[in-house]
């Protein structure tokens, strides 16, 4: 397998879709995140704060205490973003092998998080990208109106452990049709490179984001992906971020 090592190969708003459909992913940078959402800058780094009060995970089946997160469910559908009832978390044994299988209860997203407009605007114009790709260019007359299932999970992973595992799963797709990573924060580690696999190919490419509200996209059927794990710089080091996951037809483990 080749892989390619590079800095975030920036897409430009403009050409998001069609890099999607040419590869597979896409990264914004910060800027293009803002100019595609309509989010300012501030805006976004006023949804940072909530990551200081995330709750341990509890289901590392390694053991390891460097992970803290909260979860959450959505259906988006146009301009209209609903928050269901809390529920677990399920992914099939074929997506996660080590987590796989089991029903994960975490702590909801804080509502006062949920209930910033950034948060709506994310989700919305990130669903009508998807649509796109799956209905045809921007401006088709479906293009953003199709029901999608949206699983939001805010992690924190950290050194307490020495080092920290964003995927201690390994490379893996989530089982979704698409997923978007936001690097929220990285502070006192080193490490974390991104790595995306074709998932029918022998090519890759490698890069570490280092800004905060850079986004990679991902077209989950596609393509394989990884985090490596960090290690620390400082004695408090971490690394934020949000993972977003879209899904048609309903959300992992409906009728399990």
């Amino acid at each position: 397998m080749s892989i390619a090592t590079l800095s975030p190969l920036f897409s430009s708003t403009g050409e998001l879709v069609a890099d999607l459909r040419r590869q597979g992913y896409a990264v914004l940078s910060p800027a293009g995140v803002s100019e595609l959402t309509h989010c300012s800058p501030a805006s976004l780094a006023a949804l940072g704060p909530s990551w200081d009060k995330l709750l341990p995970d509890t289901y590392l089946k390694d053991g390891g205490r460097y992970r803290r997160r909260r979860h959450s469910c959505f259906v988006v559908e146009g301009e209209r973003v609903t928050q269901v009832p809390h529920r677990a978390h399920w992914q099939p044994l074929e997506y996660n092998a080590l987590h796989g299988g089991m029903r994960r209860w975490f702590e909801p997203m804080e509502p006062q998080v949920v209930a910033q407009a950034s948060w709506s605007r994310l989700l919305c114009t990130l669903s009508q990208v998807f649509s796109s790709l799956r209905s045809g260019p921007p401006g088709d007359a479906q293009a953003g109106v199709r029901p999608w299932y949206v699983e939001a999970h805010q992690f924190r992973i950290d050194t307490t452990d020495g080092i920290g595992r964003p995927t201690p799963e390994g490379a893996h797709r989530d089982g979704v049709d698409y997923v978007a990573v936001f690097l929220v924060d990285r502070s006192g580690v080193k490490g974390g490179e991104t790595r995306v696999f074709e998932a029918a190919g022998p090519h890759g490419q490698r890069f570490t984001l280092t800004v905060p509200w850079s986004l990679l996209l991902l077209d989950d059927a596609r393509v394989i992906h990884e985090s490596t794990p960090i290690q620390p710089l400082t004695n408090q080091g971490h690394r934020d971020t949000l993972v977003l996951t879209w899904r048609s037809g309903g959300f992992q483990g409906d009728g399990v």
